[in-house]
């Protein structure tokens, strides 16, 4: 796992969150790490920040996340980035957020929360969160593939956990004896075991998207995504 974590916050009206969802709005895990799926987010990214009241981005390095996730803490960093994205957001009458025991515990400071488990599968304004959160870090691991390209070609894979960015970190590993600076030395995977990394205790929230929100208020409606 290559590169930080990405966080997102989406307002809509629902006449607009309607429109997204003939637009093919949909949980951005589904489209897949290829570069077809990368573009097709993009493209969807665009129309999000086109018709959304609102949108709010927040990014935690890699060396952030596994500070946190060393210290069984992960969670904690997850739901400081959700506080800062529903305090800055638009009024709303609703909000709704993807996972339970992550963000569950935030509904004693924000009595309108609601909160379920695959949020983004019935709430498009929690899938569109999920899509500008996962666009956002595609356009930041890009960055992070430029610096490497010149030696290690092209990287595939998107630095999320799969074979094309464990044959990275072997090949960086045989080159140079160490581990990219972009990994997150935290993650329990076992190419980290195999290339002497010591993976500390993970927070529960597993590798993939995770906050997911939606609101509803003055008809408008605005949620959160993740893009790990």
């Amino acid at each position: 796992m290559l590169g930080p974590l990405v966080v997102a916050a989406v307002a809509l009206r629902p006449a607009r969150a309607a429109a997204l969802t003939r637009r093919g709005v949909r949980d951005s895990k589904l489209f897949g790490a290829g570069p077809d799926a990368r573009a097709r987010r993009s493209e969807l990214a665009g129309e999000i920040r086109r018709l959304a009241d609102g949108v709010g981005i927040e990014v935690f390095d890699h060396g952030e996340v596994d500070r946190y996730t060393f210290e069984g803490r992960l969670n904690e960093l997850e739901r400081c980035a959700a506080r800062r994205l529903i305090a800055s957001a638009l009024p709303a009458r609703r909000i709704v957020a993807d996972g339970v025991q992550v963000f569950g515990p935030l509904r004693q400071e924000f009595p309108r929360l609601e909160v379920f488990d695959r949020g983004e599968s019935s709430h498009v304004a929690v899938a569109a969160a999920s899509i500008v959160a996962k666009d956002h870090r595609d356009r930041l691991f890009s960055a992070i593939a430029e610096r490497y390209r010149q030696e290690f070609g092209e990287l595939r894979g998107g630095g999320y956990v799969n074979a094309a960015t464990a044959s990275f970190l072997r090949r960086h590993h045989r080159r140079y004896g160490c581990l990219p600076l972009e990994t997150r030395r935290s993650w329990a995977w076992a190419v980290l075991l195999e290339l002497g990394s010591s993976p500390g205790r993970r927070g529960s929230a597993a590798p993939g998207d995770g906050l997911d929100g939606e609101e509803v208020a003055n008809r408008r409606s605005s949620a959160g995504g993740r893009g790990t």
